[in-house]
């Protein structure tokens, strides 16, 4: 900025100061004369012309400073609350929601902290006015099976940007043509019903192999470390998380299975994956307290994983994609583990839950015995196929 230019937006600032608002802004529109490609004075004359009660200079002046840098998070707020001031709600909730996608990460900056607070608030009242409207045209999808209403109800949340999508993303394995689908229809899987009668029975067993001191309890996560894998840094190898494995790899762990026969034969009954080196794996999941696993995928989108609650205190959760569900104990679920996950125990008890995979659905026969020859042939290292 020019010697003049700066002096005349420090006439400015005193002018302002002192309570002189029509002054100020006489001032700053020379200074922008001056130097027009200054954002911060384009804000100062926005401020100042809003101020003086002129609501459409200020819209102009603050258009100008995104013009010069559209992702300034101070012309994104001050814009969204000029058009809200002037009534237009669906231009304000559009800009704030404009503003919010380029809110920095950690403590806000300086200043901006209320009025992030109020973007937040405003926008989300706008999403639920779009989401309203939308569920206006549900009506048309009449007679929509479970499945298809659930896709129905996804698909406006996506519209209205509650929530987004999320796609497969396989560390190792693939495959093409397979849905992209969080928590999958119950529909799908008929035997969940005989899984879920069994749960007391499953849960007598683990509280049996965990009494008779004869479990061999392993972290869940172990790699070397020289593998670049920092999103288990916190857990690789870590007591917080561990497993009691009954099937892993394809390989049954005697010591464990022996002492759950009931599971062991139930398991026999599902159409788990027969992949050498690879699968079926079955395993109870321990996660102690006050202990968060991050947000990461799963190594193969030709299998599913089925989730079977056994210990669950308050403050359990878990998030696959855009949707988060509690675990209730006896309650299974399937999901797609290469879709982006996470759980979380913040209570002061250990939390339980049977965990195994299980064919995805929507291979034909052929294709998981192309599966099953294939993936052994891979440089993927059977570790990873945990």
């Amino acid at each position: 900025m020019d010697r003049v230019a700066s002096q005349i937006e420090a006439q400015a600032d005193a002018a302002a100061g002192a309570g002189r608002l029509a002054d100020a802004r006489g001032l700053l529109e020379r200074a922008v004369r001056e130097t027009p490609r200054r954002v911060e004075t384009w804000l100062k004359l926005s401020a100042m012309c809003r101020a003086t009660g002129d609501l459409d200079s200020a819209l102009t002046a603050v258009s100008r400073a995104l013009a010069l840098d559209p992702l300034d998070l101070s012309a994104l707020l001050m814009r969204a609350m000029l058009l809200e001031k002037t009534g237009d709600e669906a231009g304000a909730g559009e800009a704030y929601g404009h503003a919010l996608a380029q809110r920095p990460e950690g403590e806000p900056p300086p200043g901006l902290a209320p009025m992030l607070a109020h973007a937040e608030q405003r926008y989300r009242r706008f999403q639920q006015e779009i989401l309203a409207r939308l569920k206006g045209g549900t009506a048309a999808a009449a007679g929509a099976t479970g499945e298809e209403q659930a896709r129905i109800d996804r698909f406006c949340t996506n519209v209205a940007r509650i929530t987004r999508p999320y796609g497969q993303e396989p560390s190792h394995f693939a495959y093409p043509g397979l849905p992209p689908i969080e928590f999958h229809d119950r529909a799908h899987f008929p035997w969940l019903a005989e899984i879920e009668a069994a749960a007391e029975t499953i849960r007598g067993e683990f509280d049996a192999l965990i009494e008779s001191e004869a479990a061999e309890l392993v972290p869940y996560i172990q790699y070397p470390d020289d593998v670049p894998l920092r999103q288990w840094e916190s857990l690789n190898r870590s007591r917080s998380w561990t497993a009691v494995h009954l099937l892993q790899n394809g390989n049954r762990i005697e010591r464990n299975a022996r002492h759950c026969p009931a599971t062991m034969a139930l398991l026999a009954r599902l159409p788990q994956p027969d992949v050498p080196g690879a699968s079926p794996n079955a395993m109870f999941s321990l996660l102690a307290p006050r202990t968060r696993i991050p947000a990461h995928t799963g190594v193969a989108n030709t299998r599913l994983v089925c989730h079977l609650p056994l210990i669950v205190p308050p403050g359990c959760g878990f998030r696959v994609g855009a949707e988060t569900r509690p675990w209730e104990p006896g309650r299974a679920f399937v999901f797609d583990d290469t879709i982006e996950h996470e759980a979380w125990n913040d209570s002061g008890e250990l939390r339980v839950v049977f965990i195994f995979d299980v064919w995805a659905w929507a291979l034909s026969d052929a294709e998981r015995r192309a599966v099953a020859a294939i993936m052994p042939r891979s440089a993927a290292p059977a570790a990873a196929a945990l």
